[in-house]
């Protein structure tokens, strides 16, 4: 009940333009729509009863698209029906206890009703605030979903970022609208972590649609016709010549934060995108290599060797090239090299960093040397590190799911 009487109590105030009933809103729709509709109302109301009357006028208002008076009509016909005043200020906690679900019922249904008509008129903005109040989220989010490429009011895209209802549909919108440069600064700061690895595998496709277009443009100049591939790295492999002159092909700082989130990435795809784009960088004239926080020092060439380690791609190289950067001393390698051991599966090799240079504490992107223990279902040496750290309760876990591991032994 809270939901719907929330709503009644203000929810919609701003989309209906009041705090409650307003004849002389019905009255001024009259009169501007229908001169005899007082009077059909009336003898409705007269030779046929109420209930036909409240028929009438619900039928008129819906034909007019007066929805929230609609829906103003459709509360009102069910307080008549409950032998509630017609005119109150629509709190649901105002009505007699006994009636109150009864009513919900109604505020709900009626809320659904003004909400889909509004979206079958392609007013979303309109509509969001009745299923809101309902906590009814995915008929709005679907038609967000169906808004073609170059649509959306600012309203719309609000909804759907702000208010979680699309977030994907939204942030896409927003970037066919807003460009990169705000895009990439929107995923940046955008609070669920899910949604904003969801948005930067959008913006590394973008970035790689845009780069492929320009290489294909360069190429087909110098050599006569375009490359038949997208592949950033099929198109620069072995022209050299494209980076001449310290030639580049698209917005080098867009470039570097992309590159530079390119880790959280999880599909495959974009991780191969975002590798392409590092590798495209590692190409560009040294000008343009800006250095990032250690140990991604040499930016373009150390994220290409992260992200293809992620990928399968001379995996064992990858790592030594971090743990060449441990033995630099260069600061904050140990902790990226244990995250990126823990992501390839190698929870043993990721433990031994992590005691050895972390003396087994998690860091912001590598976990603790117990939950590196836990990923192995190395129990034993979980519960020697937990007793070594007087963490009683995971000396508790490690005792218990060793003697689960190996039962013969005591």
């Amino acid at each position: 009940m809270e939901k719907a009487r929330r709503y009644n109590e203000g929810e919609l105030g701003a989309a209906r333009g009041r705090s409650g009933p307003n004849r002389r809103n019905v009255r001024g729709m009259a009169a501007r729509s229908n001169e005899n509709l007082f009077e059909e109302v009336e003898q409705a109301l007269r030779s046929q009863g109420a209930d036909a009357a409240f028929t009438l006028l619900i039928q008129e208002l819906r034909d007019q698209r007066k929805y929230p008076l609609l829906f103003e009509a459709r509360l009102m016909w069910r307080r008549f029906q409950l032998g509630e005043p017609l005119l109150q200020p629509g709190k649901i906690s105002d009505l007699s206890p006994e009636h109150q679900p009864a009513y919900e019922a109604a505020v709900m249904e009626a809320a659904r009703e003004t909400g889909g008509l509004y979206l079958a008129d392609g007013e979303i903005a309109r509509a969001w605030p009745y299923f809101r109040a309902v906590g009814d989220l995915k008929p709005v989010a679907e038609a967000i979903d169906r808004i073609p490429p170059g649509g959306g009011s600012e309203a719309v895209i609000q909804i759907a970022l702000n208010e979680g209802v699309n977030p994907r549909k939204g942030f896409e919108l927003f970037l066919e609208q807003q460009g990169i440069c705000s895009a990439i600064s929107l995923a940046s700061q955008y609070p669920d972590d899910g949604a904003r690895i969801e948005f930067l595998g959008i913006l590394v496709r973008a970035l790689s649609r845009e780069l492929a277009v320009k290489l294909k443009e360069a190429i087909a100049s110098t050599e006569g016709r375009a490359p038949d591939t997208d592949s950033i790295a099929e198109m620069i492999g072995g022209r050299d010549w494209l980076f001449a002159g310290s030639r580049y092909y698209t917005e080098n700082s867009h470039l570097l934060s992309v590159v530079q989130a390119s880790p959280q990435l999880q599909d495959r795809e974009s991780l191969r995108l975002a590798r392409e784009l590092a590798e495209y960088g590692r190409h560009l004239d040294p000008i343009y290599h800006f250095p990032s926080e250690p140990p991604f020092t040499d930016t373009y060439t150390d994220y290409a060797a992260y992200l293809s380690a992620i990928l399968g791609q001379d995996v064992d190289q990858c790592v030594a090239h971090f743990r060449t950067k441990i033995e630099d001393s260069a600061p904050g390698s140990a902790e990226v090299l244990v995250g990126l051991l823990t992501r390839l599966g190698r929870y043993r090799e990721a433990l031994d960093v992590s005691r050895q240079y972390l003396g087994g504490d998690a860091g912001t992107t590598c976990p603790s040397a117990l939950q590196l223990c836990q990923m192995a279902g190395d129990f034993e040496q979980l519960r020697q590190l937990a007793r070594e750290d007087g963490d009683l309760l995971a000396f508790t876990a490690g005792m218990i799911q060793a003697q689960a591991q190996n039962p013969e032994t005591d």
